[in-house]
């Protein structure tokens, strides 16, 4: 059935009064919304179902007063899309074949109510979308910071800036991860909001007065910026910063500086002198033993070489005197006194007493070394041998103190005048005669050999090694005739010379060693003079018989 031609011609009159009436209905409630990031591109989907016989889509926002302002119109037939002069949308909007809107480079003022609107000849659909713009602020960032911070002061620490946030932020102050709430005169804290009116972004300035204890050090101080997002509510956090905090002395304390844990005698000592104020103090006083007034220096006071007398009590103070505190230095020494030192000549058979005395600040170790070789026991000498003689070291330690030793050197020379003693074999061949000259002596003598009578030197001899002040020269001689051999041993101190008759190889003779020790001579000349001396008693006791039996016999006649 065909429709009046009047009825057609109403329908776009129709529309239009639709329309105006859609322009009028009140907001709805629970209404969608889009959430867009400040630079972004904001895409709003019309959420209509496109109805038959639509004629038009078109989109509009609605300005603070409720008056709707057109941006957008696509024709559903003639596929075509016109854009209102809107200045703030000029060349950023986008309008699709589903009527999908987008807005290029989201901003603070795009945070509006837009409206989908599809028309038909006999109805005006609508569906409004609500659109959020949200900015993250910078990264916090404490500025005009203090140079420092003194304690019982309310000082200015610095601002923590936050910048270009929408909506805008919540600043919050730390120290050591921990909230700082505000307290009068101790914690104050101010914070300012500006608009930048060109953007619409927010800038979040928190100023922060504190007044710190000893305690605040080495605290890290840090702030943060609390911002809401499309995703719910987020925080940024500063850079962590740590001021110089000034405080008053309020101890000094003195100590020792030096290479080792003991001081001995010629060390350089060096007193330091601190306190625990910040910034510390830069000079102070000292107190010597033996001054009564303090020495102002720095904080290190020198003593250079110093003696065991500087050993006792040492004391710093500050410049006032108000605080002091005190060390005691030990400094420790090692005298020794060799008795006799140095080189000493003696006579063979004289006593030396040798005495080693040794002063300390504490027990010392003596050792003694007689050429290179450790003694058991410190020498003695009732009768010098010249087995005594040699360079003698007495030498002390103090063990707990590094690098104390003391030594000193006697070097022993025992003279002697020589000695000869002579001896005679006859070899096992029959053939030759061994003569041994054994001399004793100090310094070493020169030994020379003559015949007697002919006064002729023996040059062909032979000598041992020189021991303890002894040796030997021995000749062999095949003498034809009976002979007598002279030994001359002869040093700085004296001559001596001895003779021994020898006789011809032919006449058998008693043989002699040619080297005896002392103790072994000895016993063969007692035993020498007792057959000498019972030899004589015998001859004295025939001759008295004899005279008695003459006497005896002549007054018979």
């Amino acid at each position: 059935m065909m429709e009046p031609r009047a009825s057609r011609s109403l329908r776009p009159l129709l529309s239009l009064l639709l329309l105006l009436g859609a322009l009028c209905l009140p907001p709805a409630l629970g209404l969608y919304t889009v959430n867009a990031i400040y630079g972004d591109t904001i895409t709003m989907p019309c959420r209509l179902e496109v109805p038959d016989g639509l004629m038009f889509g078109k989109w509009k926002y609605e300005m603070p007063n409720g008056s709707p302002v057109f941006i957008a119109f696509r024709s559903s037939t003639k596929k075509n899309v016109q854009y209102d002069d809107v200045p703030d949308y000029k060349n950023r909007l986008s309008l699709s074949e589903n009527y999908t809107l987008s807005i290029r480079n989201a901003r603070i003022s795009d945070e509006k109510r837009f409206v989908c609107m599809l028309v038909t000849e006999d109805d005006v659909s609508e569906e409004p979308t609500i659109v959020k713009v949200f900015k993250q602020p910078s990264q916090p960032e404490i500025l005009h910071q203090a140079d420092f911070l003194e304690t019982e002061k309310l000082k200015m620490l610095g601002e923590c800036v936050a910048r270009d946030s929408y909506p805008e932020g919540n600043i919050t102050w730390y120290k050591n991860g921990r909230v700082l709430q505000p307290v009068e005169e101790v914690v104050v804290i101010n914070l300012q909001k500006t608009v930048d009116k060109s953007t619409g972004l927010f800038t979040m300035t928190s100023s922060l007065q504190y007044m710190p204890t000893k305690e605040d050090a080495n605290a890290k101080f840090t702030c943060s910026v609390t911002y809401l997002g499309p995703s719910g509510q987020k925080t940024i956090q500063s850079d962590p910063v740590v001021f110089d905090v000034h405080y008053p002395t309020e101890k000094v304390t003195i100590r020792v500086l030096s290479q080792s844990s003991t001081i001995k005698e010629g060390d350089n000592v060096t007193l330091e002198c601190s306190g625990n104020g910040n910034p510390p103090p830069q000079e102070f006083l000292f107190y010597i033993p033996g001054e009564t007034e303090g020495i102002r220096s720095s904080d290190t006071y020198v003593m250079a070489d110093v003696r065991r007398n500087a050993t006792g009590e040492y004391k710093c103070s500050l410049i006032d005197k108000s605080m002091m505190d005190a060390t005691t230095i030990t400094v420790h020494y090692l005298d020794l006194q060799l008795t006799p030192s140095g080189e000493v000549t003696k006579q063979i058979g004289e006593a030396l007493p040798v005495s080693c005395t040794i002063s300390s600040s504490r027990n010392a170790t003596v050792l003694w070394i007689k050429d290179n070789t450790r003694m058991q026991t410190s020498p003695s000498f009732s009768s010098l041998q010249y087995q005594d003689a040699g360079n003698y070291i007495c030498e002390t330690t103090l063990q707990e103190v590094e690098g104390l030793k003391k030594r000193k050197t006697l070097k022993l020379i025992v003279e002697g005048k020589p000695q000869i003693k002579m001896t005679k074999k006859t070899n096992t061949n029959k053939m030759s005669k061994t003569i041994v000259c054994h001399v004793e002596g100090f310094p070493k003598p020169a030994v020379q050999w003559t015949v007697t009578g002919s006064g002729s030197i023996i040059n062909k001899t032979e000598e041992t090694k020189y021991v303890n002040g002894k040796f030997s020269s021995k000749i062999v001689i095949a003498p034809e005739e009976n002979v007598t051999l002279t030994c001359i041993a002869e040093n700085q101190l004296e001559r001596t010379v001895t003779s021994l008759n020898v006789s011809a190889i032919s006449i058998p003779e008693y043989d002699e060693p040619e080297d005896r020790n002392d103790d072994n001579s000895e016993k063969v000349n007692d035993q020498a003079k007792l057959i000498v001396g019972i030899v004589v008693g015998l001859l004295l006791v025939a001759l008295v018989a004899g005279v008695v039996y003459w006497l005896y016999a002549k007054k018979s006649k």
